[in-house]
């Protein structure tokens, strides 16, 4: 097969292997990879013909203290550091929610290191208080690697962790902690956290009890292609079964201040791989840019290669900036992903996470600037 007939074959429904999609990457032209993405994005979500859509959401880091000493985290401090480590009170989490909720935010995202000292009624507790004082807002939270942390630290099942922070409120899970999901690369860049399997095994749970996720990618770890495709691929498989991935997010490696020193991934790249996500992920509904390691630009260029969505405006987001790198972006106001999505003719759409509309906002109305 030739790319051209690889490419006919996805916009006719078929599913593009692991091999076929080493081959779009190393042989299709990027503008070609664009216009079918962008097709398929269309094939698959109709309305993304005219509008996009954004959440206002913010990140909160309830803890910084870990012990998985993940080589490319700047973020993470050792246990038992007095100084920089920290667990956030109930009341600075109930401040920054109630920032979040004054500007129409709708969704939060509690997450943080692999800290030691709390089991499950630290998290049972928090999700409740932040449920009782703020039952309107969306609580996705807690990764993959967290949960397994919680489930191991309390001597309980991942189903039996999931199943009690699901009745205290929690509404669903991102799919941090992905990175590449080939366990060859994890033993290189992350040895102590969840292993391939681990990773899957929670979500499966989550979705099991009606719990659904996000699924995710950092690219650049020094993977091959081949295995970026693997990755695609084993999400798409666990999707086959419960059908509980929402939505799916790309985003390049940050290596300063890290572990890692890896060659910074560029544009063109970026948008590849967001290209080759809507294609091979054929099974999976979204696709969202991403703007702290790319850019809004850059981001603003990714809903006409694939992506329908244009991600969160993250009011916080102190991970990936942990790096101190003055390559990242310092935010994107809810005005400004208004004016980024208008500036490509399309209607800017304010979602909430489960992709229901809150607000249509008029591009006429939008700021000049952010």
């Amino acid at each position: 097969m030739t790319v051209q007939d690889i490419l006919r074959k996805a916009l006719d429904g078929g599913r593009v292997s692991v091999g076929e999609g080493v081959r779009l990457y190393h042989e299709a032209g990027l503008f070609d990879l664009g216009a079918a993405a962008n097709a398929l994005c269309v094939q698959k979500n109709p309305e993304s013909r005219a509008r996009a859509t954004f959440v206002v959401d913010r990140n909160i880091n309830y803890t910084n203290t870990c012990y998985t000493l993940c080589k490319f985290c700047a973020f993470y401090r050792l246990p038992g550091d007095k100084k920089e480590g920290y667990v956030r009170t109930n009341e600075e989490i109930f401040q920054k929610i109630e920032e979040l909720t004054a500007i129409g935010g709708t969704q939060v995202l509690l997450q943080g290191g692999h800290n030691p000292e709390l089991g499950i009624e630290y998290y049972e507790s928090l999700v409740r208080a932040v449920k009782e004082r703020f039952p309107e807002v969306h609580v996705h939270s807690f990764s993959a690697s967290e949960v397994w942390h919680i489930a191991k630290v309390s001597k309980l099942s991942v189903r039996e962790v999931l199943t009690r922070l699901k009745n205290m409120g929690l509404n669903s899970l991102p799919g941090g902690g992905a990175e590449i999901l080939v366990d060859r690369v994890r033993r290189v860049v992350s040895p102590l956290k969840t292993k391939t399997a681990e990773y899957f095994e929670v979500h499966r749970a989550a979705h099991e009890i009606g719990l659904r996720s996000t699924s995710t990618m950092v690219y650049g770890l020094g993977e091959t292609i081949e295995e970026r495709m693997m990755h695609f691929d084993a999400y798409r498989r666990l999707q086959d079964e419960t059908g509980g991935f929402r939505a799916f997010i790309p985003w390049s490696f940050e290596s300063e201040s890290t572990e890692m020193k890896m060659p910074r991934q560029t544009g063109s790249e970026y948008l590849r791989m967001i290209a080759l996500s809507r294609i091979l992920l054929d099974n999976i509904a979204h696709l969202q840019a991403g703007w702290v390691t790319e850019g809004p630009k850059l981001s603003q260029v990714a809903l006409g290669f694939g992506a329908d969505d244009f991600g969160g405006i993250l009011m916080e987001e102190n991970v990936v900036s942990a790096t101190k790198s003055d390559k990242l972006y310092a935010g994107v106001t809810k005005d400004e992903a208004i004016r980024l999505i208008s500036e490509i003719g399309k209607i800017p759409v304010q979602r909430n996470t489960n992709y229901e509309v809150v607000k249509i906002h008029s591009p006429e109305a939008c700021p000049a600037t952010a």
